[in-house]
Parts: structure tokens; C-alpha cells; sequence
């Protein structure tokens, strides 16, 4: 008895460098949804996010300027904790410093002593050198304390100068933040609403058609990845398109893109039917 063989379905996996030329060999109709719905849902997707687009260009360079002020902020405290961890350092070694001060001392007080009692030149001589250098070691330890006071002095300089810096730079942070806060907070409602109707039109894509729109609207300067036909040219880069090429884009039963910037292009009709979104 023969086998029925099973047809297996090979599925294509999505690539990240995916553009519309190559999606335009694999997309069809095999799904139920024409040419036409997905052109349509792709160009009201792209409206969407121009209108989310807008609303981040009302912010314009305020959460650059916060990001920005921030990262200043922690530059400044990380400078004042740096100074402060030296500040440790150094009065450690002062400390270590003062504690050679007087094992030195100790040392001359024995050797001087041991000098009263003494059998020969020879001896007290060595002594005598001993005593030498442990004085030596004393005056040297004074100037490297000499040096750690002055070291000392320029850090805590450096604090408090940080800190005035810090001061300023937390206080025009503070007002840059609320500036933010007042204009996230007027726009929040109509970009949470072009947010959730873009989610509902995604849903509608096919996941590549997907990939290959955010790869060009992010490649592109205006984020424009689906435009219409404007005076007979590309909406985007404003290069003409054939009179051929032209009917084609307005039937709407394939994906054309344009041969110079990669964009999709619509009948431009669409922009009759769907309304400029507005924030």
C-alpha cells in the first residue's frame, strides 16, 4: 500500500537586513488579505508613527538635554567620591607617616642612651650613625607629610568646587526634568493612542513586511519607509517614477519600491483616504 506523503511547509526564517525588494519576491495573497489591504495597512502604520514622530518633535532636544545633565551629574559625584577615596589614601599615609615620626624618636632615645654606656669609639660611633639616620628618616617623613597636606589642600579644592558645580548642574536638571514632565504629560494620551492603534494594525502585517518597514523608516532621514506618489515622483527622495511604474502603484496588487531609495510606494489615493494624524 502507497504512503501518502506529507507536504511540508518551509518557512523562510525573517533576516534583520530584510528590505521591501526582497520581501516583494515572497509576500502574496496566500493568506486571505490582499496586496491592496496590506498596502493600505503598511501606509496607516506608517501615518501612526509620524504622528508619533511629531509628538517627539514637540519634546525637540529636551530629553537629549536631560540624558546629557545627567550623565554630567554623575560624572561630577563620581569625581567628588574618587577625591574623596584619595583623601583616605593620603591621611592613611600621613597616618603611617607620623606612626615612622616616632619609631624614629624611639630608636634615637634608645641609641642615645646606649651611647652613656658605651666601651669604645667604635661603638658609639656606630650609634652615633644610627641616630643619623633615624633623624634622616624623620625629616623626610615630615616633608612627604609636608607633601600629603598640600595634596590634601587641592583635593578638598577639587571637592568643593565639584560640589558648586554639582549644585548648579542638580538644580538645572531639576527644572529641565519638570519642563519634560509637563510636555510628556500634555502628549502622553495621543501617543499612547497612535501607540495601541499601530499595535491593532501590526497585528494585520505579515512579521517580514514588519521587519523590512522599521529597517528603511530607520535608515531613512525623514523615517518615511511608505510614501505616495507626489508630482510624479517618490515621496521620499522625490525621484521621478515612469508613467508604467506609476500604474502599477495605483492598481495595488504588488509591492513597488522604489529603485532609489528602497521606500514603498503607494497609491496616492491613500492620503484621500486616510487623514493626516494629528497629536
Amino acid at each position: 500500500m502507497a504512503t501518502k506523503k506529507v507536504k511540508q511547509t518551509i518557512v523562510t526564517p525573517i533576516d534583520e537586513k530584510e528590505t521591501f525588494v526582497s520581501v516583494a519576491k515572497s509576500v502574496n495573497d496566500a493568506d486571505g488579505i490582499t496586496m491592496d489591504e496590506k498596502l493600505r495597512t503598511l501606509y496607516q502604520i506608517q501615518l501612526k508613527d509620524t504622528a508619533i514622530d511629531k509628538i517627539h518633535l514637540q519634546r525637540g532636544e529636551l530629553p537629549l538635554e536631560v540624558q546629557d545633565m545627567e550623565d554630567e551629574v554623575e560624572g561630577l559625584k563620581t569625581r567628588i567620591a574618587n577625591a574623596e577615596a584619595d583623601i583616605a589614601d593620603i591621611e592613611k599615609k600621613q597616618a603611617e607617616l607620623r606612626h615612622a615620626i616616632q619609631e624614629a624618636g624611639l630608636l634615637i632615645e634608645k641609641y642615645s642612651k646606649q651611647q652613656d654606656n658605651v666601651k669604645n669609639n667604635r661603638e658609639y660611633e656606630s650609634l652615633g650613625k644610627e641616630i643619623e639616620y633615624q633623624s634622616l628618616e624623620q625629616q623626610v617623613c615630615e616633608k612627604r607629610i609636608g607633601e600629603c597636606e598640600r595634596a590634601l589642600a587641592e583635593k578638598r579644592a577639587l571637592i568643593d568646587d565639584t560640589k558648586a558645580r554639582l549644585a548648579i548642574f542638580e538644580a538645572n536638571l531639576e527644572e529641565k526634568k519638570k519642563e519634560l514632565e509637563v510636555i510628556i504629560e500634555e502628549t502622553a494620551a495621543a501617543e499612547e493612542k497612535f501607540q495601541a492603534e499601530k499595535a491593532e494594525l501590526e497585528k494585520k502585517i505579515d512579521e517580514r513586511m514588519l521587519v523590512a518597514y522599521n529597517r528603511v523608516r530607520g535608515a531613512a532621514k525623514n523615517h518615511l519607509a511608505v510614501v505616495t506618489i507626489e508630482r510624479e515622483a517618490c515621496g521620499g527622495c522625490f525621484n521621478q517614477i515612469p508613467p508604467q511604474r506609476k500604474l502599477d502603484i495605483i492598481q495595488g496588487k504588488k509591492i513597488i519600491v522604489c529603485e532609489y531609495c528602497g521606500r514603498i510606494l503607494v497609491n496616492p489615493e491613500y492620503k484621500n483616504d486616510y487623514k493626516t494624524e494629528e497629536a
